[in-house]
């Protein structure tokens, strides 16, 4: 069988997996709409009242997006690990010419499909129960591309906390504990001006907070995006590298 062949045998195999288990797709593409309905709905912006949300409701378009790129991928490529790891698999896949850096190839194809799916129906959820609108500008065809490569990239360290954590309890909870963090402190709905001066180099140093800056120039204000994508690329393409050896070895 060709790489073309193991990697698209792997994906559909992994794809069919992820529909049987009802939970997962609950939270997949429920969870970010309840999120969306309680700030973009309930809750709602307040521009001129100071605090959190007092941006208006564009600016939080990639934060919405980013509750899924960021919580699915960790999640769900560490939880497939433990259990692969937990279930003997991989001494399974040992035997097959499929490797290390293929299994993860694939299961980032199916996450990218999956996620691309959820992000567009929060965007259109978004655009229905809150007041924002996104700048409609040739700019928005490079959305699709910022979403798959913050996907690779999340798959990959969700790769590395899958290979270290010892259970899928454990991958539970540590990627809760990377997530929420990054998803509040990467200028998603936190903005920069919110926090002390002295914190924000930190806010420099996460991955997402080039995808929420990038998407942001797209959708919101617009301004310069490539050199976030590019960041992000390279980041992206360092996390699989660093996830594809961690993986337990199946070639």
């Amino acid at each position: 069988m060709s790489r073309f062949g193991r990697i698209a045998t792997e994906a559909s195999a992994a794809a069919r997996s992820f529909l049987r288990r009802r939970t997962a797709v609950f939270f997949t593409f429920f969870f970010p709409v309840i999120l969306v309905l309680i700030f973009g709905a309930l809750v709602q912006t307040q521009p001129t009242g100071g605090g959190l949300f007092a941006e208006p409701a564009g600016y939080y378009i990639p934060g919405y997006l980013a509750v899924v790129v960021l919580f699915t991928p960790l999640s769900r490529v560490g939880s497939e690990i433990a259990r692969h790891r937990d279930g003997g698999r991989f001494e399974k896949l040992a035997t097959t010419p499929l490797s290390r850096a293929e299994w993860l190839l694939a299961h980032t194809l199916v996450n990218v499909a999956i996620i691309g799916a959820a992000s567009l129906l929060i965007l259109g959820l978004v655009l229905v129960v809150t007041d924002a609108e996104p700048v409609v500008s040739p700019a928005l065809a490079a959305l699709p591309v910022f979403v798959a490569v913050a996907v690779a990239l999340f798959c990959g360290l969700g790769a590395l906390l899958g290979a270290l954590a010892d259970s899928q309890d454990g991958v539970i909870a540590a990627s809760n504990t990377v997530a929420l963090p990054l998803l509040f402190l990467s200028e998603t709905f936190v903005s920069p001006g919110l926090l002390p001066e002295w914190f924000l180099p930190a806010v420099a140093a996460s991955p997402l907070t080039y995808f929420a800056r990038g998407t942001r120039a797209i959708v919101y204000e617009p301004g310069p995006w490539v050199g976030d994508l590019a960041v992000l690329s390279v980041l992206a393409v360092a996390f699989l590298a660093l996830g594809a050896s961690a993986v337990p070895r199946t070639d």
